[in-house]
């Protein structure tokens, strides 16, 4: 069995193969033998589709909850927040606090409404005792400057694609710092593939970050839960160990790491 750590499956995406779309993405992970989904959220219009489909499985879908970077204004930052809190006290159960964290790939327009919503995400991570989601995009130094005030925050980095330098880095502030690794290790040039032994598999989640970054031999499409085996294979491969063995050690870190 295979846990996806970070899938959109409720993305509007799947919306062209109806209002089933989505859900019949769930049903071919479960066939492929993809048992376990976690969805983060992206931003306030994403809750309700995402907590939908999580009702319709609820036996193989756990929810996280956050603001994700890119989606941060400085102008509706209060609210936003405002309305993040009240789905952790709705009732709904959460597995972490995510998507949230910094990325200045785009622009760097809104820097200082990025860190103050991802330091009071890490605060509201802290308080719930909840992992947090990290995305971290062409912004190490200033994410780590964040998390400098989150000592006990359990982190994964997100569709990590950086280098060796990179993991001694997080290392040096989380030695148990969590690694999502998705389709970017199954590229020919992304270079992750050498990075995975500093990790080790001990700290290594599988993701699709479906619907984006689909894996070889499904690059160029759309990507979706039921391409993890791909994945594994190719971790399994940068390793020297079975897709099984992947699968087993992944899983279990899943569980410990997310309390599913």
């Amino acid at each position: 069995m295979f846990v996806d750590t970070h899938t959109h499956l409720y993305d509007s995406a799947f919306a062209n193969e109806g209002a089933e779309g989505a859900a019949s993405a769930v049903k071919r992970a479960i066939d492929a033998g993809v048992e376990c989904l976690v969805f983060p959220n992206v931003d306030l219009t994403t809750i309700t589709p995402m907590k939908a489909l999580a009702e319709k499985f609820p036996e193989n879908i756990h929810l996280a909850m956050g603001l994700h970077p890119t989606e941060v204004r400085p102008e509706s930052l209060d609210d936003d927040l405002r309305t993040i809190r009240r789905e952790f006290e709705s009732g709904t159960k959460f597995v972490a606090v995510g998507e949230v964290g910094m990325d200045f790939y785009w622009s760097r327009d809104f820097e200082d409404a990025q860190m103050e919503a991802f330091d009071r995400q890490s605060a509201l991570a802290d308080e719930l005792g909840l992992p947090l989601i990290i995305h971290c995009r062409e912004a190490l130094p200033q994410t780590l400057e964040v998390l400098k005030g989150h000592p006990h925050a359990r982190p994964v980095f997100h569709s990590f694609g950086g280098s060796v330098d990179d993991v001694k880095t997080i290392r040096q502030i989380f030695p148990e710092a969590m690694f999502g690794i998705n389709g970017i290790v199954t590229f020919k040039n992304s270079g992750l593939k050498a990075v995975l032994p500093e990790i080790g598999i001990e700290r290594i989640l599988l993701e699709t970050d479906s619907p984006y970054l689909a894996p070889v031999p499904k690059r160029g499409r759309r990507n979706e839960s039921a391409y993890i085996p791909y994945i594994a294979n190719s971790v399994g491969d940068a390793l020297s160990l079975t897709a099984t063995l992947v699968a087993e050690q992944t899983t279990a870190n899943a569980r410990a790491f997310f309390g599913i």
